[in-house]
């Protein structure tokens, strides 16, 4: 096709021509028709006259055609980058927070939307934003997005900033977090002892205890906040995981002072502090305390007096109360029979352990990772590594590996009774575990069942 240029140029031409032909019209001597005759009165020009639209038509289609050759040039960074910011505007916030992974730029995205209600009542984008902008160690950025979200007029509702406390807990700011309950007031936010609670739940994480009992103190008098159940099992739970098994058990009498009935999670944690620390006639005595009170156990209060008859090798009578629990109307659970095949393994009763195992099945209650971990390990050291493969087979087919020590005494038994196909079994789920075992763990592992390491 013809530049533009190209089409001036034949313009020019053309109309030079044109020009020598009206010359030479005007000086020849009329004959025939004349080229302006009356043929041609109705048109200002001849037909193939190069008028200016023609030209715009030429220079039109030049460009048109010519687009389609030429390489048009690249868009400037600032041009390419314009449709996608304007697309990225398009999005959603929540998928936009979801993706951003800039912190900076995270805060900006939760400012500048703090009163839309679809991002400020969405309890998992606050969380996954606050996850995030803590594991980046911006802390500073985390302040500041629930302090305006404080301001808000969500502010004035409790169950909202209990929220905020639990948050500020999360990113490991527990001054914030009882700073936040503190100042409740100034936002014309109640405090009960929803709030209260969560905030005490905060200081425990962080191992604030001398915080919680001031808290405690200052909760009635300074904030008018009676304590309820919650409350009082929470400070028996503190002071159990401290060992102040007195402190606990003196707490259990003030509720029942001040008008809160102890309930089954008091006694139950109660008695597992006590039965832990060896001190098995409080810990019984409370387990009748319960029962005379009217406070019927639960599961975990069954599991609790279960670990500790399992720890005292006393398997068969941890086996009459797991009877007892089914005409209760109680059913076992995976932690339950765990116990009771270790009880009864630690008490060389390697029959029954099996037996136990196989009746979960029948019972509705199918086996764990833990299980698994129990049966492979008590099996490997009774040195019935047949059956620990089988299991351990079973347990790495559904993803859950058993300990790194007791792969290493399976596959030293396989070797040793010259199974060395069932390692090598083993080995290739090894392989292929994700996330791997690091490479000091899976040489340690080919050093067995090359035959190094065998001990033969």
């Amino acid at each position: 096709m013809l530049s533009l240029g190209a089409i001036r140029k034949l313009c020019a031409a053309f109309d030079a021509v044109a020009l020598t032909v009206i010359a030479a019209g005007l000086s020849r001597q009329p004959s025939g028709r004349h080229p302006f005759s009356t043929a041609h009165a109705h048109s200002p020009h001849p037909a193939d006259f190069p008028t200016i639209a023609a030209c715009r038509a030429a220079v039109s289609a030049s460009k048109g055609s010519g687009g389609r050759r030429r390489r048009q040039p690249s868009p400037s960074p600032a041009a390419a980058a314009a449709p996608a910011a304007a697309k990225e505007e398009e999005q959603p916030v929540l998928v936009r927070i979801k993706h951003e992974r800039d912190p900076e730029r995270l805060y900006e995205l939760f400012r500048a939307n703090a009163h839309n209600r679809l991002l400020v009542e969405n309890r998992f984008a606050f969380e996954d934003t606050v996850a995030r902008l803590a594991g980046a160690r911006r802390n500073d950025l985390v302040e500041e997005i629930l302090e305006q979200h404080k301001a808000l007029p969500q502010g004035r509702r409790e169950g909202f900033v209990v929220r905020i406390i639990g948050l500020y807990g999360k990113a490991r700011m527990p001054d914030h977090a009882l700073r936040t309950f503190q100042e409740m007031g100034m936002y014309g936010c109640p405090r009960t002892a929803k709030s209260l609670n969560a905030t005490m739940k905060v200081l425990i994480r962080a191992r604030l205890f001398d915080d919680v009992l001031r808290l405690i103190q200052e909760g009635s008098e300074k904030y008018g906040v009676e304590l309820d159940d919650i409350s009082y099992n929470t400070v028996v739970k503190m002071f159990c995981d401290m060992g102040e098994l007195r402190a606990a058990y003196r707490i259990m009498l003030e509720m029942g002072e001040s008008g809160v009935r102890p309930d089954v999670i008091t006694y139950t944690t109660l008695m597992a502090a006590f039965y832990k620390y060896g001190q098995r006639e409080v810990g019984d005595g409370l387990w009748n305390l319960m029962r005379l009170r009217g406070c019927d156990p639960t599961l975990a209060s069954y599991n609790v007096r279960i670990q500790f008859l399992i720890n005292r090798k006393r398997g068969w009578q941890a086996n009459d109360l797991v009877r007892k629990m089914f005409a209760s109307g109680i059913k076992p659970d995976e932690i339950t029979y765990n116990l009771i095949i270790k009880g009864f393994f630690m008490m060389d009763e390697h029959e029954m352990a099996k037996t136990v195992f196989l009746a979960m099945h029948g019972r509705g209650c199918k086996p764990n990772s833990k299980v698994y971990q129990t049966m492979v390990h008590y099996l490997c050291e009774k040195k019935d590594f047949d059956l620990a493969f089988r299991y351990c087979k079973d347990s790495m087919e559904k993803n859950w590996f058993p300990s790194v020590d007791t792969i290493n005494q399976l596959l030293k038994g396989l070797m040793s009774i010259s199974k060395d196909r069932n390692a090598r079994e083993i080995m290739k789920l090894v392989t292929g575990r994700k996330p791997s075992y690091s490479d000091d763990e899976m040489k340690v592992f080919k050093d067995i069942v090359s035959h190094r390491k065998t001990g033969r």
